[in-house]
């Protein structure tokens, strides 16, 4: 005996819900802005030696995030 096989026509499969979860992009996204945020904030100790274009960058940044 042979077991019949299901096949899947293409009108079958487009009711499938493919939209993520909210967490799938407020996770990192939250993790960007926390990194960002560790980076260019208002720090304590500013090293002597660092490059200034990365620090104008960061600056930059700074300026145009609202807050």
């Amino acid at each position: 005996m042979s077991a019949r096989t299901h096949t899947r026509t293409p009108s079958s499969s487009a009711g499938v819900d493919t939209r993520l979860p909210w967490w799938a992009l407020a996770l990192p996204a939250a993790a960007f802005v926390a990194l960002l945020l560790l980076i260019a904030g208002p720090g304590g100790a500013h090293a002597g030696g660092a490059d200034p274009s990365v620090a104008h960058l960061l600056e930059q940044i700074q300026r145009t995030l609202p807050g």
